[in-house]
């Protein structure tokens, strides 16, 4: 059962797409109050085993117990315990105890704070920005069906084209047609599979949106060369659109009024990459509208997925900022000996200059004829972009999926494309925090997510990148990107043939993992699942934070910790242990239910089978384009059935009945109900 409860005039957000009418009286389940500067907060009280699940991208585990948390978007780099924000707001809890409980969704566009049970162990202390704010209620299910019917409340999630689910290879820093070319080629050298690789800030023309370095590359010749090798080329979108008049988005946008502006009505000047820059208004539609048809200067190049940055949004400086900071730390020109206070007086001069939060006070939106502070409406800056672009694909190419990704986002963004994680760092410990926000994002609509595989910051190293490797092969966003000193392409290591058969793994497990992400979408599911929504009863299944149900069939458990040669390993049920160092060179062992060390080499992969599931997989291949999707080989625990899902992974007509197929094992023996599809028992 779904219940809105309203106070005050909350902001149209769009999260939702089904309408509730609001019920008389207050949210239950939580104690009202307010601080003393008016400001709203509910309280409530946690049993011991309650586990507190959601808020999509965030730190820590995916029990958000004993921590505190700040749903306000934010560029920062630095993915560490101690962060309680990230680039994402995302305004979902589940709160729950074996099989009952209820959540929660507060649809409000401003900073939204979480104490769960951090000041007080036992207390859920959630601080509102104002008075005005839509709750979502869902009660009377179990936990696992109360995530279906808030999926089912904010729409379908984004599905992308199936070359979108292949590898993709990243860097910022290719420049030229050259550096692509010598990405590609030595990519297909080692017989690593590719289907992207992606283009970072350095292909534009002077860091401009919707162009080109013509000087260092022909993208329309350079595109179709790439696609005859079935990759894409990606180039990403960044949300300032730099000051230059002759500039003609500049042009456009300063003409029809755009921008979004300072309280006086002139445009709001913010630095990015570009330097000087403006900001789209995108919580007008026209504005997305216009904005969204830019896209199509670089389809028109062949372009067919762009990934979405800089739009929490991420604004360097401003230039009233840099003059007052100038002001201030003249003061102090040529002293000596500054007592401790002047120089943190001194620190925060400097400090100031660059301070985004300072930024956001400066900027409104026009919304309907009034102006609205960005503050107030903050979280909604990246939805709206990656909405610009989404609503802009859907009418120029009603029949075609593109690949659309974004940094920033809010519930309701995961219609129009998915998210990366951002700028994480090539610590082991990031290899399960990737893990672990993949199902609280899930939960809030986004299927389609990743990060960077091997650490956006800092030096990876083999085995970091290859125990990665193993993690991304699950992860429908399957990405190695990268800006640190050392390069991480696969093949500069010195056994790119491990890595290309694990990426190979990738590709052989496409079948099972393109069905089960499309089901997931259709049905308003999980595509990665914790194991104490699967095993309610199960308290060990509860606390177990480092495994994860990927689909209906599979279980993973990957290695995260340097040096291991294993790790310990928590079944609630019999499984079928699947080891694999490539598709062609595996083995198996069925495992009881409970608690086992399980060796897992450098250079293999484990994952687990449950009972009476099958798993069908293909041969790998260069790219999706070239996979052979009706010779499969399936592994089988038992008997069972499986739904089978293939389309041409371009076109939107996802709900063909024609698209779904059904394989049996019946008394080990395998049979279909589609006379075009191969099949062979692979464990035999």
């Amino acid at each position: 059962m779904i219940r809105k409860y309203r106070t005050g005039n909350p902001f149209p957000t769009e999260s939702v797409v089904r309408e509730i009418p609001a019920s008389p009286g207050v949210l239950p389940y939580f104690t009202h109050s307010r601080l003393p500067d008016g400001r709203p907060v509910l309280t409530y009280t946690m049993a011991d085993d309650e586990l507190v699940y959601g808020l999509g991208e965030q730190v820590r585990g995916m029990n958000k117990r004993g921590w505190h948390y700040i749903s306000h978007a934010t560029d920062d780099a630095i993915h560490t315990e101690s962060r309680v924000s990230l680039y994402a707001a995302h305004n979902f809890l589940l709160v729950f105890r074996k099989n009952t409980g209820f959540a929660l969704f507060i649809d409000n566009p401003g900073t939204v704070e979480y104490d769960v049970g951090y000041s007080e162990i036992h207390t859920l202390r959630i601080l509102l920005p104002n008075g005005d704010s839509d709750f979502y209620l869902l009660d009377g299910s179990t936990p696992k069906e109360l995530v279906k019917e808030f999926r089912g409340l904010i729409g379908q999630s984004y599905i992308p084209p199936l070359w979108g689910m292949g590898y993709g290879q990243s860097r910022w820093g290719y420049k030229t047609e050259e550096d692509f070319r010598r990405i590609r080629d030595r990519l297909q050298e080692n017989g690593i599979p590719v289907d992207a690789i992606y283009m970072d800030i350095d292909y534009m023309d002077h860091y401009k949106d919707f162009t080109v370095n013509r000087d260092a590359m022909d993208l329309p010749a350079l595109s179709a060369e790439m696609k005859r090798d079935g990759i894409r080329l990606v180039p990403i979108i960044d949300a300032g659109v730099k000051q230059e008049e002759g500039y003609s988005v500049y042009d456009e946008g300063v003409e029809k009024g755009y921008f979004c502006k300072k309280p006086d009505g002139s445009d709001f000047i913010g630095a990015v990459w570009p330097g000087l820059a403006c900001f789209p208004d995108f919580l007008r539609p026209e504005v997305r509208d216009w904005f969204g048809k830019k896209y199509k200067i670089l389809m028109d190049m062949g372009i067919e997925g762009f990934w979405n940055d800089m739009n929490e949004p991420a604004i360097f400086y401003t230039p009233e900022q840099i003059t007052d900071a100038v002001d201030r730390i003249s003061l102090y020109k040529g002293t000596r000996g500054m007592v401790f206070e002047d120089f943190l007086q001194f620190q925060t001069a400097l400090r100031s200059a660059v301070d985004t939060e300072c930024s956001y006070k400066l900027f409104c939106h026009s919304v309907d004829g009034k102006r609205i502070p960005h503050e107030q409406v903050h979280n909604l800056y990246g939805y709206n972009m990656t909405r610009a672009a989404g609503d802009a694909f859907r009418e120029m190419e009603p029949d075609k999926r593109l690949l659309l990704f974004s940094r920033s986002s809010f519930i309701g963004s995961h219609r129009s494309g998915g998210i990366w994680t951002g700028d994480n760092h090539a610590w082991w410990s990031h290899i399960l925090l990737c893990l672990q926000q993949m199902p609280g994002l899930n939960m809030c609509g986004y299927l389609y997510c990743g990060c960077d595989i091997g650490g956006f910051g800092d030096n990876t190293t083999e085995d970091l990148l290859m125990r990665w490797i193993q993690l991304g092969i699950f992860t429908p966003l399957m990405r190695n990107h990268n800006g640190g000193k050392r390069d991480q392409e696969p093949f500069l290591f010195s056994d790119p043939k491990a890595f290309a058969d694990l990426i190979g793994i990738r590709y052989g497990l496409l079948p099972y993992l393109y069905s089960e992400f499309v089901k997931a979408a259709l049905g308003d599911e999980c595509y990665f699942r914790p194991l104490a929504l699967e095993f309610p009863e199960d308290d060990h299944a509860a606390h177990t934070e480092d495994q994860l149900l990927v689909g209906d069939s599979i279980m993973i458990a990957p290695v995260y910790t340097q040096n291991a040669v294993g790790r310990y390993v928590y079944l609630p049920e019999e499984m079928l242990l699947i080891r694999m160092r490539s598709m062609e060179d595996f083995d198996t062992q069925v495992l009881p239910a409970g608690h086992h060390y399980v060796p897992c080499g450098l250079k293999e992969m484990i994952f687990f089978l449950r009972k009476n599931r099958l798993l069908p997989c293909c041969a790998p291949a260069s790219c999706t384009d070239r996979l052979n999707l009706s010779d499969l080989k399936v592994f089988c625990f038992g008997d069972g059935e499986y739904a089978l899902y293939q389309d041409d992974g371009f076109t939107t007509n996802y709900t063909d009945p024609a698209h779904f197929s059904h394989i049996c094992c019946r008394d080990g023996a395998l049979c279909s109900d589609n006379p075009g599809l191969t099949l062979t028992k692979a464990n035999l």
